[in-house]
């Protein structure tokens, strides 16, 4: 008799349980009893997508070969809107057809670029805490995950050869996020440059997760592809989903080193044919609207944000106050330990459910993550009940 048991396969049996899960299942069941629960734990834009994008998709949707397959690598037009964009941003040069290519979001994107560049026991520097992609990408691809610290700073990069001079074999990559997810922290662009000399100097490549690069409240993030050489070292993820509003659309790009492109998009090719023709149409107005839309966006979310941190202050909880990104990295309330068991807590006695820190990494733990993914009389309406509990 088989053993049908999911722990049986080896890869599964390199996933811990997700955390995530066992939060969602108290907001399930809680919601079963008929009790009203406000969802703050995923990054899930509940704002719509742009109504020239929707209108640009509708009318896509009536082309004669609209329902064809697609580009594995993306259309030549969302490509070209791609390296448009990171023009006007930037000021990155980028050749469509060598350095951009588009993906089904940017964590698809991850998952398939580990899976082009890891061989069985390759080590790879990912900051904790961090996005579990970032780490289980590679612990699926058969890789060796080396932590290192999220902020960014000079101890970052002691943390980071440490791991290197004791790793066996050496790292072939490390991984950036800034704006980052979770802890929401920024770098300047002097932490680039440095990275870059980093890597340069380790043989490393760098994948830089930029997935927030819109969602900020100051000065605007840098893409490490700014940095004078970056590209011979270094390939860059942003997405459609938190910029545009676009999460359900899965929409994402990687663009940069032209070996590490033409590996994912070597891979990609065997695994999908790319987004729906349409969307892909769509996303590129998206991208060549990118100023407009992405103002807009910012404009709601810092509302949101401010609203939550002034109603959580009035009732007595203070919290750090995000520079980017669409969440708040917030300590756990004194003489709490669990992130988990707090957040379970919360569902039962606020109606909120919340990210607990540890499921982005033992980094995470004694934090919460709170998404911004609500209108601000419910967030302010949230930030008040959780204070009252805690």
């Amino acid at each position: 008799m088989f053993d049908l048991r999911p722990d049986q396969f080896h890869t599964v049996r390199r996933l811990p349980p997700y955390v995530f899960a066992q939060v969602a299942e108290i907001v399930a069941a809680a919601r079963a009893e008929g009790k009203e629960v406000l969802d703050l734990s995923m990054g899930s834009p509940d704002m719509r997508a742009p109504q020239i994008v929707i209108d640009a998709l509708k009318d896509a949707v009536d082309a004669p070969d609209a329902s064809r397959y697609s580009a594995s690598a993306g259309v030549e037009k969302l490509r070209k809107a791609c390296a448009d964009y990171y023009g006007r941003r930037f000021g990155v040069r980028l050749d469509p057809d060598l350095h951009v290519v588009s993906t089904l979001g940017s964590k698809n994107a991850f998952a398939n670029l580990a899976t082009a560049i890891t061989a069985p026991g390759d080590v790879v520097l990912v900051p904790n805490p961090s996005y579990p992609i970032h780490t289980f990408g590679f612990i699926l691809a058969g890789g060796v995950v080396r932590p290192y610290p999220v902020e960014p700073n000079d101890n970052l990069f002691r943390q980071a050869e440490w791991a290197i001079r004791y790793s066996t074999p050496k790292p072939i990559a490390m991984v950036l996020n800034y704006p980052a997810n979770p802890t929401t922290k920024t770098a300047d662009f002097a932490f680039f440059e440095e990275a870059v000399r980093f890597a340069r100097k380790h043989e490393l490549f760098i994948l830089s997760d930029l997935a927030y690069a819109e969602i900020y409240y100051d000065e605007p993030p840098h893409s490490i592809l700014e940095v004078p050489g970056a590209r011979d070292l270094a390939v860059e993820f942003t997405s459609a989903s938190k910029s545009f509003n676009m999460a359900g659309w899965r929409v994402g790009f990687t663009v940069g080193n032209e070996r590490l492109i033409q590996a994912l998009t070597r891979v990609k090719s065997y695994l999908d044919y790319g987004s729906f023709a349409p969307i892909q149409h769509a996303t590129a107005l998206a991208l060549d609207n990118a100023e407009a839309i992405t103002a807009d966006v910012r404009i709601q979310y810092r509302a949101r944000r401010d609203a939550f941190l002034e109603a959580a202050s009035a009732a007595g909880w203070d919290l750090p106050k995000p520079d980017a990104s669409m969440f708040i990295w917030a300590p756990l309330p004194k003489g709490e330990t669990d992130s988990v068991s707090f957040c379970k807590r919360m569902v039962r006695e606020a109606g909120v459910a919340l990210s607990p820190g540890v499921g982005f990494g033992e980094g995470g733990t004694g934090h919460i993550r709170i998404a911004l993914v609500a209108p601000e009389d419910q967030l302010a309406s949230a930030a008040t009940r959780i204070a009252r509990a805690i």
